[in-house]
Protein backbone atom coordinates (compact mmCIF):
# COMPACT_ATOMS: atom_id res chain seq x y z
CA UNK A 1 0.00 0.00 0.00
CA UNK A 2 2.96 2.34 0.67
CA UNK A 3 4.11 1.73 -2.93
CA UNK A 4 0.67 2.66 -4.24
CA UNK A 5 0.52 5.97 -2.40
CA UNK A 6 4.18 6.66 -3.23
CA UNK A 7 3.34 6.44 -6.92
CA UNK A 8 0.78 9.23 -6.45
CA UNK A 9 3.45 11.68 -5.08
CA UNK A 10 5.70 13.85 -7.35
CA UNK A 11 8.84 11.93 -8.45
CA UNK A 12 11.19 14.83 -7.66
CA UNK A 13 10.03 15.20 -4.05
CA UNK A 14 12.38 14.16 -1.32
CA UNK A 15 11.62 11.02 0.62
CA UNK A 16 10.69 12.95 3.77
CA UNK A 17 8.27 15.12 1.82
CA UNK A 18 6.83 12.07 0.17
CA UNK A 19 6.26 10.57 3.58
CA UNK A 20 4.49 13.75 4.74
CA UNK A 21 2.25 13.83 1.68
CA UNK A 22 1.39 10.18 2.15
CA UNK A 23 0.33 10.86 5.73
CA UNK A 24 -1.84 13.84 4.69
CA UNK A 25 -3.49 11.94 1.88
CA UNK A 26 -4.17 9.00 4.18
CA UNK A 27 -5.82 11.27 6.74
CA UNK A 28 -7.95 12.93 4.09
CA UNK A 29 -9.13 9.61 2.72
CA UNK A 30 -9.99 8.37 6.22
CA UNK A 31 -11.87 11.62 6.96
CA UNK A 32 -13.82 11.38 3.76
CA UNK A 33 -14.69 7.76 4.36
CA UNK A 34 -15.91 8.60 7.85
CA UNK A 35 -18.20 11.36 6.58
CA UNK A 36 -19.80 9.03 4.06
CA UNK A 37 -21.41 6.99 6.91
CA UNK A 38 -22.37 9.47 9.68
CA UNK A 39 -25.13 7.29 11.31
CA UNK A 40 -24.31 4.19 13.32
CA UNK A 41 -26.34 1.03 12.62
CA UNK A 42 -28.28 1.27 15.94
CA UNK A 43 -29.77 4.64 14.87
CA UNK A 44 -31.13 3.08 11.69
CA UNK A 45 -32.88 0.35 13.69
CA UNK A 46 -34.40 2.92 16.04
CA UNK A 47 -35.70 4.96 13.10
CA UNK A 48 -37.34 1.92 11.57
CA UNK A 49 -38.86 0.97 14.93
CA UNK A 50 -40.17 4.50 15.42
CA UNK A 51 -41.67 4.48 11.93
CA UNK A 52 -43.37 1.14 12.62
CA UNK A 53 -44.81 2.45 15.90
CA UNK A 54 -46.16 5.55 14.16
CA UNK A 55 -47.82 3.39 11.49
CA UNK A 56 -49.37 1.13 14.17
CA UNK A 57 -50.67 4.14 16.11
CA UNK A 58 -52.14 5.60 12.93
CA UNK A 59 -53.89 2.30 12.15
CA UNK A 60 -55.27 2.07 15.72
CA UNK A 61 -56.65 5.62 15.49
CA UNK A 62 -58.25 4.84 12.15
CA UNK A 63 -59.88 1.68 13.52
CA UNK A 64 -61.15 3.56 16.58
CA UNK A 65 -62.63 6.25 14.34
CA UNK A 66 -64.37 3.64 12.17
CA UNK A 67 -65.88 1.99 15.26
CA UNK A 68 -67.12 5.35 16.55
CA UNK A 69 -68.77 6.07 13.20
CA UNK A 70 -70.47 2.66 13.28
CA UNK A 71 -71.75 3.19 16.84
CA UNK A 72 -73.02 6.69 15.96
CA UNK A 73 -74.85 5.27 12.95
CA UNK A 74 -76.51 2.64 15.15
CA UNK A 75 -77.48 5.22 17.79
CA UNK A 76 -79.06 7.47 15.14
CA UNK A 77 -81.01 4.53 13.70
CA UNK A 78 -82.25 3.48 17.14
CA UNK A 79 -83.21 7.04 18.03
CA UNK A 80 -85.29 7.49 14.86
CA UNK A 81 -87.08 4.13 15.23
CA UNK A 82 -90.63 3.76 16.50
CA UNK A 83 -91.23 1.40 19.48
CA UNK A 84 -91.90 -1.64 17.31
CA UNK A 85 -88.87 -1.01 15.09
CA UNK A 86 -86.72 -0.35 18.18
CA UNK A 87 -87.44 -3.80 19.60
CA UNK A 88 -86.51 -5.43 16.31
CA UNK A 89 -83.32 -3.39 15.97
CA UNK A 90 -82.22 -4.20 19.51
CA UNK A 91 -82.77 -7.91 18.95
CA UNK A 92 -80.87 -7.80 15.65
CA UNK A 93 -77.94 -5.90 17.18
CA UNK A 94 -77.96 -7.50 20.63
CA UNK A 95 -74.17 -8.07 20.61
CA UNK A 96 -73.47 -4.42 19.80
CA UNK A 97 -74.58 -3.19 23.22
CA UNK A 98 -71.20 -3.46 24.87
CA UNK A 99 -69.26 -1.08 27.07
CA UNK A 100 -68.11 0.99 24.09
CA UNK A 101 -71.70 1.54 22.96
CA UNK A 102 -72.85 2.83 26.37
CA UNK A 103 -69.81 5.08 26.74
CA UNK A 104 -70.49 6.64 23.33
CA UNK A 105 -74.21 7.07 24.07
CA UNK A 106 -73.37 8.77 27.38
CA UNK A 107 -70.87 11.05 25.61
CA UNK A 108 -73.46 12.13 23.06
CA UNK A 109 -75.93 12.85 25.84
CA UNK A 110 -73.37 14.91 27.77
CA UNK A 111 -72.44 16.99 24.72
CA UNK A 112 -76.04 17.70 23.70
CA UNK A 113 -76.94 21.38 23.75
CA UNK A 114 -80.71 20.87 23.89
CA UNK A 115 -82.36 19.53 27.05
CA UNK A 116 -84.83 17.70 24.82
CA UNK A 117 -81.96 15.88 23.14
CA UNK A 118 -80.51 14.89 26.51
CA UNK A 119 -83.88 13.47 27.56
CA UNK A 120 -84.16 11.65 24.23
CA UNK A 121 -80.84 9.90 24.86
CA UNK A 122 -81.83 9.05 28.44
CA UNK A 123 -85.12 7.55 27.29
CA UNK A 124 -83.37 5.67 24.50
CA UNK A 125 -80.89 4.17 26.97
CA UNK A 126 -83.71 3.10 29.29
CA UNK A 127 -85.69 1.54 26.44
CA UNK A 128 -82.69 -0.36 25.08
CA UNK A 129 -81.77 -1.70 28.52
CA UNK A 130 -85.37 -2.81 29.09
CA UNK A 131 -85.51 -4.65 25.78
CA UNK A 132 -82.09 -6.24 26.28
CA UNK A 133 -83.13 -7.35 29.75
CA UNK A 134 -86.34 -8.81 28.37
CA UNK A 135 -84.49 -10.68 25.63
CA UNK A 136 -82.00 -12.10 28.13
CA UNK A 137 -84.67 -13.27 30.53
CA UNK A 138 -86.97 -14.63 27.85
CA UNK A 139 -84.40 -16.44 25.71
CA UNK A 140 -85.38 -19.87 27.00
CA UNK A 141 -88.98 -18.99 27.86
CA UNK A 142 -92.14 -18.52 25.86
CA UNK A 143 -92.84 -14.81 25.50
CA UNK A 144 -96.36 -14.07 26.68
CA UNK A 145 -98.99 -13.00 24.19
CA UNK A 146 -100.72 -9.61 24.48
CA UNK A 147 -103.83 -11.36 25.79
CA UNK A 148 -101.82 -13.09 28.53
CA UNK A 149 -100.26 -9.79 29.55
CA UNK A 150 -103.66 -8.08 29.76
CA UNK A 151 -105.03 -10.94 31.85
CA UNK A 152 -102.10 -10.65 34.24
CA UNK A 153 -102.69 -6.90 34.62
CA UNK A 154 -106.42 -7.34 35.28
CA UNK A 155 -105.98 -10.32 37.59
CA UNK A 156 -105.98 -8.27 40.86
CA UNK A 157 -109.35 -6.64 40.01
CA UNK A 158 -111.14 -9.49 38.22
CA UNK A 159 -112.83 -12.31 40.09
CA UNK A 160 -114.22 -15.13 37.96
CA UNK A 161 -116.96 -16.03 40.39
CA UNK A 162 -118.29 -12.48 40.63
CA UNK A 163 -119.67 -9.98 38.14
CA UNK A 164 -117.10 -7.42 37.05
CA UNK A 165 -117.59 -4.18 38.96
CA UNK A 166 -115.80 -0.87 39.01
CA UNK A 167 -114.24 0.59 41.05
CA UNK A 168 -112.98 -2.57 42.75
CA UNK A 169 -114.23 -3.27 46.25
CA UNK A 170 -110.69 -3.66 47.52
CA UNK A 171 -108.67 -0.42 46.99
CA UNK A 172 -105.48 -2.45 47.29
CA UNK A 173 -106.42 -4.33 44.11
CA UNK A 174 -106.11 -1.13 42.05
CA UNK A 175 -102.62 -0.53 43.45
CA UNK A 176 -101.63 -4.08 42.49
CA UNK A 177 -102.93 -3.52 38.96
CA UNK A 178 -100.95 -0.30 38.66
CA UNK A 179 -97.82 -2.03 39.98
CA UNK A 180 -98.24 -4.77 37.33
CA UNK A 181 -98.56 -2.18 34.56
CA UNK A 182 -95.41 -0.35 35.73
CA UNK A 183 -93.46 -3.60 35.82
CA UNK A 184 -94.66 -4.76 32.39
CA UNK A 185 -93.95 -1.38 30.84
CA UNK A 186 -90.46 -1.39 32.34
CA UNK A 187 -89.84 -4.77 30.69
CA UNK A 188 -90.92 -3.41 27.31
CA UNK A 189 -94.02 -5.63 27.07
CA UNK A 190 -96.62 -2.90 26.59
CA UNK A 191 -95.96 -2.49 22.88
CA UNK A 192 -98.29 -1.76 19.96
CA UNK A 193 -99.54 -5.35 20.02
CA UNK A 194 -100.63 -4.98 23.64
CA UNK A 195 -102.26 -1.58 23.07
CA UNK A 196 -104.07 -3.02 20.06
CA UNK A 197 -105.41 -5.86 22.22
CA UNK A 198 -106.69 -3.47 24.91
CA UNK A 199 -108.39 -1.28 22.31
CA UNK A 200 -110.01 -4.32 20.67
CA UNK A 201 -111.35 -5.53 24.03
CA UNK A 202 -112.57 -2.03 24.88
CA UNK A 203 -114.34 -1.66 21.53
CA UNK A 204 -116.02 -5.05 21.99
CA UNK A 205 -117.19 -4.22 25.51
CA UNK A 206 -118.72 -0.96 24.26
CA UNK A 207 -120.54 -2.78 21.47
CA UNK A 208 -121.87 -5.41 23.88
CA UNK A 209 -123.03 -2.74 26.32
CA UNK A 210 -123.63 -5.24 29.11
CA UNK A 211 -120.23 -5.02 30.85
CA UNK A 212 -119.74 -1.42 32.01
CA UNK A 213 -117.36 -2.63 34.71
CA UNK A 214 -115.03 -4.20 32.14
CA UNK A 215 -115.18 -1.09 29.97
CA UNK A 216 -114.19 1.16 32.88
CA UNK A 217 -111.45 -1.29 33.83
CA UNK A 218 -109.91 -1.28 30.36
CA UNK A 219 -110.09 2.50 30.18
CA UNK A 220 -108.22 2.61 33.49
CA UNK A 221 -105.49 0.41 32.01
CA UNK A 222 -105.01 2.89 29.16
CA UNK A 223 -105.06 5.87 31.54
CA UNK A 224 -102.40 4.31 33.74
CA UNK A 225 -100.30 3.50 30.67
CA UNK A 226 -100.56 7.09 29.40
CA UNK A 227 -99.72 8.51 32.82
CA UNK A 228 -96.61 6.33 33.12
CA UNK A 229 -95.30 7.14 29.63
CA UNK A 230 -95.97 10.90 29.81
CA UNK A 231 -94.44 11.14 33.29
CA UNK A 232 -91.10 9.87 32.01
CA UNK A 233 -90.28 13.24 30.46
CA UNK A 234 -90.40 16.46 32.50
CA UNK A 235 -90.43 20.02 31.17
CA UNK A 236 -90.93 21.67 34.56
CA UNK A 237 -87.37 23.03 34.75
CA UNK A 238 -85.55 25.39 32.42
CA UNK A 239 -82.06 25.73 33.83
CA UNK A 240 -82.55 26.76 37.46
CA UNK A 241 -86.02 28.13 36.78
CA UNK A 242 -89.14 26.13 37.71
CA UNK A 243 -91.97 26.51 35.18
CA UNK A 244 -95.03 26.46 37.41
CA UNK A 245 -97.59 25.75 34.68
CA UNK A 246 -95.58 22.81 33.32
CA UNK A 247 -95.14 21.50 36.85
CA UNK A 248 -98.88 21.79 37.45
CA UNK A 249 -99.67 19.81 34.28
CA UNK A 250 -97.21 17.09 35.27
CA UNK A 251 -98.85 16.83 38.70
CA UNK A 252 -102.22 16.19 37.04
CA UNK A 253 -100.72 13.73 34.52
CA UNK A 254 -99.42 11.60 37.40
CA UNK A 255 -102.63 11.82 39.45
CA UNK A 256 -105.60 9.41 39.21
CA UNK A 257 -108.50 10.75 37.16
CA UNK A 258 -110.75 10.96 40.22
CA UNK A 259 -108.38 13.55 41.74
CA UNK A 260 -108.27 15.87 38.72
CA UNK A 261 -111.18 18.09 39.79
CA UNK A 262 -109.67 18.93 43.16
CA UNK A 263 -106.24 19.57 41.67
CA UNK A 264 -107.69 21.88 39.00
CA UNK A 265 -109.73 23.86 41.52
CA UNK A 266 -106.70 24.26 43.77
CA UNK A 267 -104.38 25.25 40.92
CA UNK A 268 -106.33 27.47 38.51
CA UNK A 269 -107.18 31.14 39.11
CA UNK A 270 -110.90 30.41 38.73
CA UNK A 271 -110.56 28.40 41.92
CA UNK A 272 -107.88 28.80 44.60
CA UNK A 273 -104.77 28.82 42.47
CA UNK A 274 -102.52 31.21 40.54
CA UNK A 275 -102.40 29.59 37.10
CA UNK A 276 -104.47 31.18 34.34
CA UNK A 277 -106.63 28.71 32.38
CA UNK A 278 -105.29 30.10 29.07
CA UNK A 279 -101.70 29.42 30.18
CA UNK A 280 -102.68 25.91 31.21
CA UNK A 281 -104.34 25.20 27.84
CA UNK A 282 -101.23 26.51 26.03
CA UNK A 283 -98.98 24.14 27.98
CA UNK A 284 -101.26 21.18 27.19
CA UNK A 285 -101.22 22.11 23.50
CA UNK A 286 -97.43 22.26 23.52
CA UNK A 287 -97.19 18.87 25.23
CA UNK A 288 -99.52 17.35 22.62
CA UNK A 289 -97.31 18.75 19.85
CA UNK A 290 -94.22 17.24 21.48
CA UNK A 291 -95.99 13.90 21.81
CA UNK A 292 -96.95 13.91 18.14
CA UNK A 293 -93.32 14.53 17.19
CA UNK A 294 -91.94 11.76 19.40
CA UNK A 295 -94.39 8.98 18.58
CA UNK A 296 -95.16 7.10 15.39
CA UNK A 297 -97.90 8.70 13.35
CA UNK A 298 -101.16 6.77 13.53
CA UNK A 299 -99.90 4.41 16.25
CA UNK A 300 -102.02 3.32 19.21
CA UNK A 301 -99.45 4.87 21.53
CA UNK A 302 -99.76 8.26 19.86
CA UNK A 303 -103.55 8.16 20.00
CA UNK A 304 -103.70 7.06 23.64
CA UNK A 305 -101.21 9.68 24.87
CA UNK A 306 -102.83 12.57 22.98
CA UNK A 307 -106.33 11.53 24.06
CA UNK A 308 -105.16 11.46 27.67
CA UNK A 309 -103.84 15.02 27.40
CA UNK A 310 -106.98 16.18 25.61
CA UNK A 311 -109.02 14.57 28.39
CA UNK A 312 -107.20 16.73 30.95
CA UNK A 313 -107.89 19.86 28.90
CA UNK A 314 -111.57 18.97 28.44
CA UNK A 315 -111.96 18.43 32.20
CA UNK A 316 -110.29 21.79 32.88
CA UNK A 317 -112.52 23.60 30.38
CA UNK A 318 -115.68 22.08 31.86
CA UNK A 319 -114.58 22.99 35.37
CA UNK A 320 -113.69 26.57 34.38
CA UNK A 321 -117.10 27.08 32.76
CA UNK A 322 -118.79 25.66 35.82
CA UNK A 323 -116.89 27.89 38.24
CA UNK A 324 -117.47 30.97 36.07
CA UNK A 325 -121.18 30.20 35.95
CA UNK A 326 -121.26 29.83 32.18
CA UNK A 327 -123.66 27.35 30.56
CA UNK A 328 -121.93 24.25 29.19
Amino acid sequence: MATLFAAMAPITAPLKLQSSLLQKRWNVRIFRMTRLNPFPSTSLIERKSRRNLMCAASQDAEEAFKKTVEVDRLIDTLRDANPKELQQLVVENILAFNEGFWIRLAARSDTSISEDDKKDYEELATSIMSIVDLVVHKTHEKIESSTDILKAILKPVVHVEEEISWPPRDPEALKLMEKEIIQREGEGQLDEGFLSEVNAQLRQSKEDGDKPGLEAMLQKVLQLYASIILSKRSYAKKGNEVLKTEQFLETIIKAPEEEWNKLLVDGLTVGKGKILPEEFYAVIKKRIERTLIRTEGGSYQQRILTEYLKGIQLRAEELVQLLQGKPQ
